[in-house]
């Protein structure tokens, strides 16, 4: 009796274990007050995959509160789905008895806001509320004011929500008046909060008292798996992979793992994945009596009885012709479902096919494929090159699948990524943003003229691919990033010289003067900034991102569009009257040329305040303290005459009267005038192949000429839809 008892309670321990399931790593705390703690997160030394993953415990309050140690949010509850809730702060300002917040920042952890979960609102009157990132807006919204009423929603009156770009992973919002000439001082909120928990509110001005909302952060761990090998790419990382019984699935650049079907718990650990007691959950679906195996049952009849399926059946009920029936129909019955599966699974595969090769052929008419296949067909035989059709399944394969390791850039007219390919060129392929179809003649017209010209200063197009159902445009690669990069993160191996600032600025002029005046048909650019100058392997400049670009007729003198453009580039003149000409290009280039004789960046911060590049050259230059704010290698190299020279041509640029701007035409031949008396003068007949860029009615040079244009090449970019988007 002793022994059975012992025995007993041996079982019912051993059972009690083998039902636990881990989710933290063996030794570690899996919990901090109320929130379960799983691997790869964990508490104290060696619990976690590495430091990034580190929870801290505070204990301090009741019941205990959970951060995460890196950025100190705190933690209300970890999925291993790969989300993390936390406690995101709110943004304030000119809040009585309220602290400013500070940016949220995740640049150093395995964690972004999800772009699915999360939506950035503002609440208050006469609210601007801007999301930044390098003195770049990459999103926002405007709440504003209704003082009368106050309505339990969020559309726009009071308060206001937008969705937020995928992996983002810093916070910068910034709170202003939507005048800034007429700012009323109201309190002002931001913050980012969980969709679903913001809307199940009842009064969602409630947030206004909180220091803290609920947001989703979605984290990834390192590494990749496949079905031979999985690789991690830190060899001192100490994330372990899945562990046994359980599934790895690559995430990008990282892995998520699940535990296999008939299995639950922590897949991050090596046993994590326990067997489940199937026998428990479908105990239903066995006639006599049920046997729980690794990851699956089985049903068992006792003797006497055949087992079909999961139902029991008496052998003395079936005679011998009975019985000889049903082992023929079982078998048969499987047999028949099997093919009727295979069947199935083909026949959707062709309709999926189908289906596909009619969604391109709708995508291409759509996006004016017919349309490019006759402009390209009766094209003369004098054509530089032409434009080539890419297919969809070229550009995947270039870009692996457009893997998110490719992307070079993003912005607001779409997404550019890096691709090889089969002939083995490197690309630029852009995925743009949807087409107007009531524009569609206009682009592939502007594909057209692109496709034919080769400027050695703006980037070229290689060809498209309308088969999808956004135009992918594929450019040639320009590897040395961008002149904002060059300008103001300069290292000492490969210094800006004062000769390679004058001559990127003659290129960039040259290249504008050509659009504006030597091509067939006069393009505005509309986006100059430095961002969007390239340079080559040569670090020659390279003119790109010409999504908001536009051509117009010869005798059309200017556009009026809505205002788009970037702070501390736009024309002053084209925001006040919505008339863009190409004197509002000549200030933007301006702002460029300022910004290479300084290094200083056009939107910068002073304390509270935010000051325009442009206005402080102005104005520094009437104070006559221009030597002050000059670049060092300036000083050190340019002569004072060069240095001066550039500085008023420069100023004449930004000049608040449209009219009394320089042409790009008239820039690019003083910056060359520059240029060569610094440098030794060019041969006469390189002299005379640049001035032809600029000067195309001209039959000839001057011998010795005393006037010299800018660079340019011997074609031109010309094109309404986006080039190469670096940065918005």
């Amino acid at each position: 009796m002793v022994i059975q008892l012992a025995v007993g309670i041996i079982l019912v321990l051993w059972l009690t274990k083998a039902s636990a399931v881990e989710v933290a790593k063996p030794g570690c705390q899996d919990r901090c007050g109320d929130v379960v703690i799983p691997y790869p997160f964990g508490i104290g030394a060696n619990c976690s995959a590495d430091e990034t993953f580190s929870i801290t415990c505070n204990r301090s309050f009741s019941p205990h509160k959970p951060f995460i140690s890196s950025t100190n949010l705190e933690v209300l509850e970890i999925s291993l789905e790969g989300t993390v809730r936390v406690n995101n702060p709110v943004l304030t300002s000119n809040c009585a008895n309220r602290v400013d917040g500070l940016d949220v920042s995740l640049m150093e952890t395995p964690l972004f806001f999800s772009g699915t979960h999360n939506r950035f609102t503002a609440m208050g009157c006469d609210n601007l509320a801007l999301i930044t990132r390098q003195d770049t807006v990459i999103g926002g919204c405007m709440s504003i004011c209704n003082i009368t009423s106050r309505e339990s929603t969020c559309f726009g009156i009071n308060c206001c929500q937008t969705t937020i770009p995928p992996f983002l992973k810093f916070i910068n919002a910034s709170l202003r008046s939507i005048d800034p000439n007429n700012d009323q001082k109201e309190c002002k909120y931001a913050f980012m909060v969980d969709q679903e928990w913001f809307t199940n509110l009842t009064d969602p001005y409630v947030v206004q008292n909180l220091e803290n909302v609920p947001a989703v952060l979605q984290w990834r761990t390192l590494g990749f798996c496949s079905s031979f090998v999985t690789y991690i790419p830190s060899a001192n990382s100490s994330v372990t992979l899945c562990g046994t019984n359980a599934l790895c699935s690559n995430q990008s650049s990282n892995y998520l793992c699940s535990c296999d079907r008939g299995y639950e718990g922590n897949p991050y650990l090596p046993d994590g994945c326990q067997d489940i007691d199937e026998c428990s959950r479908h105990e239903d679906n066995c006639e006599m009596s049920c046997v729980n195996t690794q990851g699956s049952y089985n049903c068992s009849c006792t003797p006497g009885y055949l087992s079909i399926g999961h139902r029991c059946y008496k052998l003395n009920d079936i005679t011998p012709p009975n019985r000889l029936r049903m082992v023929i129909i079982g078998p048969s019955t499987g047999l028949g479902v099997l093919f009727l599966l295979v069947a199935a699974w083909w026949s959707c595969k062709i309709l999926k096919r189908r289906k596909k090769t009619k969604l391109k052929e709708k995508f291409f008419k759509r996006n004016g494929g017919l349309l490019l296949q006759q402009q390209l067909s009766s094209g003369g035989e004098g054509n530089v090159e032409k434009t080539k059709l890419f297919t969809a399944k070229e550009l995947e394969k270039a870009t692996d699948h457009y893997n998110e390791n490719r992307i070079l850039g993003q912005g607001g007219q779409g997404t550019v990524y890096k691709g090889m390919l089969t002939d083995g060129r490197i690309v630029a392929v852009k995925k743009s943003k949807l087409v107007d179809e009531r524009k569609l003649e206009q682009f592939i017209n502007e594909v057209v003229i692109l496709s034919q010209i080769n400027h050695r200063n703006v980037v070229k197009l290689h060809g498209c691919c309308l088969e999808t159902q956004v135009p992918l445009l594929v450019y040639e690669f320009v590897p040395n990033g961008t002149l904002y990069q060059y300008i103001h993160d300069q290292n000492e191996e490969f210094p800006l010289s004062w000769n390679m600032r004058v001559r990127i600025a003659a290129e960039i002029a040259g290249a504008l003067s050509y659009l504006h005046s030597a091509a067939s048909i006069p393009i505005f650019h509309r986006d100059i900034k430095s961002t969007n100058i390239l340079l080559d392997d040569k670090y020659r400049a390279k003119v790109s991102d010409f999504g908001t670009s536009r051509s117009i007729a010869i005798d059309q003198t200017h556009l009026t569009t809505r205002v788009q453009g970037t702070f501390g580039y736009l024309d002053p003149e084209y925001f006040q009257s919505s008339q863009f000409t190409e004197k509002s290009d000549v200030y933007s280039f301006g702002v460029v040329l300022v910004e290479l004789l300084t290094g200083q960046k056009p939107i910068s911060s002073t304390g509270s305040e935010e000051r325009g590049l442009a206005t402080y050259f102005i104005m520094t230059m009437k104070e006559n303290h221009l030597f002050d704010i000059l670049d060092a290698r300036v000083l050190k190299e340019g002569g004072k005459e060069e240095i001066m020279g550039a500085a008023s041509l420069a100023k004449r640029c930004l000049n608040l009267n449209g009219r009394k701007r320089p042409t790009m035409k008239e820039v690019a031949m003083e910056l060359e005038g520059i240029r060569m008396s610094h440098g030794a003068p060019a041969s006469s007949q390189q002299i005379c192949e640049e001035v032809e860029y600029i000067e195309s009615e001209l039959d000839g040079c001057w011998a010795g000429g005393s006037t010299l244009t800018g660079s340019s090449s011997d074609k031109i970019f010309s094109s309404s839809q986006p080039l190469l988007d670096t940065q918005e």
